[in-house]
């Protein structure tokens, strides 16, 4: 009788039961101050199953004794040569290889904070990262040397110490690490170096893009590392699974989720440096990948590949990520067997987390009364065209009915803490809502829309405010809108993201106005946004206008831009997209757009 009354009850409880159990054991090293961070469980996991294969790339398969030897080494570079003390916070510019996974763990063994850098910034946006975890020292990749040339000069002006992860450069101003490497012991420097006794120190700063601007500094304490890298586990994963990550090191879920989570298991974690979609299905044969990490637009590149007899020739069994939309969701399965695909959705600031550990499509977490009791979130009443929550006579927000879209805001206690961003009171207090429900409590603001049904299955809707999501990134309107008020015959700009058919995501579109005395210049603006913008940023479409209304607020002429979309044949006016073939935006015809809505022009 309660299976059929409560269908997911026994799945449920059992996956709440280890949330439980491993809540308990983090509360327990806050109790006694005594933290056994990831790190820590890595050294373990080296003394346990040293010859096990931990990072398998390339051709290459480096053990975990291999990755614990030579992360011992960097360590007693940063220390001797680089003096790195413990507390000092370094920023790592790297693409995936495994001398990230090296530099990171030689610096987590000293004590020392790393802060990732997202690979695609630019040079303005990367002093500032500086400036707000305040680094002083820099570790690059060899592939990234070539886009510091222009910012070289100003970091060496703020005394910042610049280390390639290389033999040799011919860079006279930075210096190389794997020249010393062999100069070194391989002997763990002291463990009272990287000891911790608060689980609520920061550990790492990973940086999402602002809603305000350039990129925020999250900050990444011990209990969230230990919560991420709990993930695999709480899904039902074992040391035998192999875990296929081809996202960027640089984002929370390759890093805490991918890496923390291998790490937590014991497993074996094949790492791309870029994703293929054409060399995804090989990847998993050749390796016998069991579970890989996505996001929405991976699975979809992948239902784009051409059919073959061997789609279903593989041992998947899972899939970890976010993002995935219900029509991909559905044909990857029935085109590549039957694949638990299990969504998380939560911010990497946020202090709330949905699990979809039901597998069940479209939807991105589950809740039930026991995780309310843990966990208190609400949705509120949200105005689209204003674009801000619905608030009562008393000034309180209203809680929708069930099955409604609403703003999800997440409670801020002892035991859901938010640890905000780095360097900034203001940004972190922008995040939060206080009298949200009751005088004087204090919310995390999402803003993301969602839904909650009648079984407790939570779907995401839309984003709001100055932010989309464009190719798994988060792109922030402001930044945009600066870069694109630098060009010389800009009037005013307004961007906003778009809804394109068959993408997961908004694309970015500009409302323009020209200068009076000059002319619309595509292949001008083309330089600029290619110069200025990480790829994903950089607007698709160009609306211009004559005037924006100013009758109307900001915010509302926002919503009608959103609404009205990039169709030439229902905007009158002219209208322009992004071509990388002619380097320019061209006009953007009746054709283009169809080609568009089809599926057929590549974005």
């Amino acid at each position: 009788g309660s299976r059929l009354r409560f269908p997911y009850l026994w799945r449920d409880a059992s996956f709440l039961l280890k949330v439980l159990r491993y809540g308990a054991r983090l509360e327990l090293y806050r109790l006694r101050g005594d933290v056994r961070t990831v790190v820590d469980r890595f050294v373990q996991q080296a003394r346990r199953v040293p010859d096990k294969p931990f990072v398998l790339y390339g051709d290459a398969a480096h053990t975990y004794r291999d990755v614990e030897l030579r992360s011992n080494r960097l360590a007693q570079v940063f220390l001797q040569r680089l003096r790195l003390r413990r507390g000092d916070c370094v920023a790592l510019l790297m693409s995936n290889e495994p001398d990230f996974l090296c530099a990171w763990f030689g610096l987590a063994k000293l004590g020392c904070p790393v802060a990732f850098l997202n690979t695609n910034i630019r040079a303005k946006s990367l002093l500032h990262c500086f400036r707000c975890c305040g680094a002083s020292t820099l570790i690059v990749g060899p592939d990234l040397l070539d886009s510091l040339q222009g910012i070289l000069p100003s970091l060496l002006e703020d005394s910042i110490q610049v280390w390639a992860m290389a033999e040799r450069t011919d860079l006279p101003q930075v210096s190389t690490l794997l020249d010393n490497i062999h100069a070194v012991s391989d002997r763990p420097v002291p463990e009272a170096l990287r000891k911790t006794t608060s689980i609520k120190a920061p550990t790492l700063y990973i940086f999402t893009s602002g809603t305000t601007g350039l990129p925020k500094a999250a900050v990444i304490t011990h209990l969230q590392s230990l919560k991420a890298a709990a993930g695999f586990w709480a899904f039902g994963a074992t040391e035998d699974d192999v875990i296929y990550t081809p996202l960027p090191l640089y984002h929370s879920a390759a890093s805490l989720i991918g890496i923390g989570g291998t790490i937590e298991l014991g497993a074996t974690c094949v790492l791309k440096k870029k994703f293929s979609a054409s060399h995804f299905w090989n990847d998993c044969r050749k390796h016998d990948v069991t579970i890989f990490q996505y996001i929405g637009e991976l699975c979809r590149y992948l239902c784009n590949q051409p059919k073959t007899e061997l789609d279903k020739v593989h041992q998947v069994r899972m899939g970890v990520g976010n993002g995935l939309r219900q029509d991909v969701w559905r044909e990857f399965l029935s085109r590549f067997g039957n694949i638990k695909m299990c969504e998380v959705y939560g911010s990497t600031e946020g202090n709330l987390c949905f699990m979809n550990h039901i597998g069940k499509i479209g939807v991105v977490g589950r809740s039930n009364f026991f995780y309310r009791l843990l966990f208190k979130y609400d949705l509120v009443k949200y105005d689209m065209v204003k674009d801000e929550p619905v608030r009562d006579q008393h000034g309180f927000c209203q809680r929708v009915k069930t099955g409604e879209t609403g703003l999800l805001l997440s409670k801020v206690s002892f035991f859901s803490p938010f640890f905000g961003y780095a360097g900034s009171k203001k940004l972190t207090e922008r995040k939060l809502m206080r009298n949200v429900l009751a005088k004087g409590d204090a919310y995390f603001n999402t803003g993301d829309l969602m839904a909650e049904d009648h079984d407790g299955f939570i779907c995401f809707r839309d984003r709001v405010g100055d932010t989309y999501r464009w190719k798994g990134e988060n792109v922030a309107t402001t930044e945009v809108m600066e870069t694109l008020g630098l060009v010389d015959f800009i009037q005013e700009v307004n961007v906003y993201g778009v809804e394109v058919p068959g993408h997961e995501g908004r694309a970015g579109m500009a409302a323009v106005i020209v200068r009076p005395d000059m002319a619309f210049d595509g292949k001008k603006l083309f330089e600029h946004a290619v110069g200025d913008l990480p790829a994903y940023a950089r607007p698709l479409f160009i609306r211009l206008q004559e005037i924006m209304e100013m009758t109307s607020t900001f915010k509302q002429q926002k919503f009608q831009l959103v609404q009205s979309g990039f169709n030439p044949s229902t905007v009158c006016d002219p209208l322009y997209v992004l071509d990388y073939q002619q380097e320019s935006y061209i006009p953007l015809t009746e054709g283009i757009y169809k080609s568009i809505a089809a599926g057929e022009r590549k974005l």
